[in-house]
């Protein structure tokens, strides 16, 4: 999970918005790898003072969003969490549009396929379908999250964004000290003017994988992005000749249903 110590609630904002946006804060510091949290690795999370992490502690154990384990000293977070993202998910005209869809293409082409959107300086799996030669096909956890900078669905959705906001992102990817960052901003660049030029873009960001990705803007819904990717050992080249066109006609096609569903 991203350290957001720089993500403070704004100076104008009133008492009780401040609390509100300081005890999202502290949920949003529980992730992959951080599920048991104390007091003192909230604060550290968060940049907030200690003093006030405890008090919004208790607060979101008496309001059941986060669970104390005494013996351990620390929180975990609690079920209605779970319940509250459920309810994204299955309220989502996109996902029920893009369900079958996504998962037989992914079967017929032997495939992974994903939907994602984006939370800060990351993209959030909302679905994922991954195709797998031994397990035929298993899905992805709703919620896994993968680095903007270095994927295709992070720079298929940085292509969609205002300069202001491309600009700021960057800054902040640029802060975040990767090795390698000139290339890195290159590679980003490039992907950008792909989306513009074709529709989607090309990343390689893990051995021997290629994704590909194009953003999924349906009107009335928040901007996703569609991927498709597949462990290969075949060229660039060839996987986008494979791939892209298949890509865009799902784009289309889960645009499509989704007009009718709601129409």
């Amino acid at each position: 999970m991203a350290n957001h110590k720089n993500q403070q609630p704004e100076s104008n904002a009133t008492p009780s918005n401040r609390s509100l946006e300081r005890g999202l804060e502290l949920l949003r510091a529980f992730g992959p790898g951080a599920t048991l949290l104390g007091n003192g690795d909230l604060a550290e999370r968060t940049g907030l003072p200690k003093a006030t992490v405890s008090r919004l502690t208790r607060t979101l154990v008496e309001a059941g969003y986060l669970e104390h384990d005494s013996a351990r000293r620390a929180y975990r977070l609690g079920l209605p969490v779970l319940s509250l993202a459920q309810a994204l998910r299955s309220g989502s005209t996109v996902l029920k549009a893009a369900g079958l869809l996504i998962r037989d293409t992914a079967q017929r082409m032997r495939i992974n396929v994903g939907i994602a959107g984006a939370d800060r300086e990351e993209m959030v799996y909302l679905e994922s379908i991954r195709y797998n030669q031994r397990a035929s096909l298993r899905t992805i956890v709703s919620g896994q999250r993968v680095p903007m900078e270095l994927t295709s669905l992070g720079r298929a959705y940085l292509a969609t964004q205002p300069e202001a906001e491309f600009t700021h992102l960057m800054d902040a990817f640029a802060r975040r000290g990767r090795s390698g960052w000139e290339r890195l901003a290159r590679e980003i660049t490039e992907a950008v003017d792909d989306v513009h030029r074709n529709g989607f873009c090309v990343a390689r960001w893990q051995p021997e994988v290629i994704a590909l990705a194009t953003p999924l803007a349906i009107p009335g819904h928040r901007l996703l992005v569609l991927n498709f990717s597949v462990r290969t050992t075949a060229s660039q080249d060839s996987v986008v000749s494979e791939l892209a066109a298949p890509l865009l006609r799902l784009r289309d096609e889960i645009t499509a249903e989704c007009v009718r569903l709601e129409g």
